[in-house]
């Protein structure tokens, strides 16, 4: 486990430890951080340079953990969310994601509806700094999807686009955290908006959601 007073991944850490089974060591790796994972989920073997910015090869995303659900329904992820940034693909753990390493251009995210799939990369990068992202698939109906999409273009730090992959037709994800949603009109949406869109889990507050990718 990386020390708990830095996130996974960040690039002033010096200090890593190895993990191996019954051993725990620590080593201090000079100029680059050296991530060993525990488990297939966590990070790669993949040197960090001291800069935020990674090469272009395609790596895990520095994430390991699992969601816990709240008596809410809102599913909150409990482990390690690095946030430096690449300009390859990243695989992340979830979909979509939730946070991680990411494309150091964000999408813009100020009210913004996307009728075509974003970049995972892209879209994580404005989730760090407090937008809420909505998606949804092709079980979700036409009428729902206009009127989230209403809801999006009246709410700053909030955007919106397909996402196939996903379990459930409509779905709401903040840096950290996720639910579903059963129609447009769940009043849930309201919540979550009013939570999560610049609320209290952004890695960045006050950072800007526009100036970034379109698509």
């Amino acid at each position: 486990m990386v020390r708990p007073d830095k996130p996974c991944g960040e690039p002033a850490l010096r200090w890593i430890r190895v993990l191996s089974v019954g051993t725990v060591a620590a080593s201090i790796v000079a100029g680059f951080q050296l991530i060993i994972p525990a488990t297939a989920s966590a990070c790669e073997l993949t040197p960090r340079s001291q800069s935020r910015h990674s090469d272009t090869t395609a790596h895990g995303p520095c994430t390991s953990g699992g969601f816990i659900t709240g008596e809410d329904g809102v599913k909150t992820w409990v482990g390690p969310l690095a946030r430096y940034h690449v300009t390859g693909t990243v695989n992340y753990p979830t979909n979509p994601p939730i946070g991680g390493p990411h494309n150091p251009v964000l999408l813009n995210c100020d009210g913004d509806v996307y009728t075509k799939p974003v970049r995972n990369e892209n879209a994580v990068h404005s989730l760090e700094h407090g937008a809420v992202w909505v998606t949804y698939n092709s079980k979700a109906s036409e009428a729902d999807v206009q009127a989230l999409a209403e809801k999006v273009r009246s709410t700053p730090y909030t955007m919106m686009s397909p996402y196939e992959k996903q379990k459930d037709p409509m779905m709401l994800t903040a840096w950290g955290h996720q639910r579903t949603v059963t129609s447009a009109s769940d009043p849930n949406v309201d919540r979550f908006f009013e939570t999560y869109a610049q609320g209290a889990q952004t890695p960045e507050p006050g950072a800007p959601c526009t100036g970034g990718a379109m698509q």
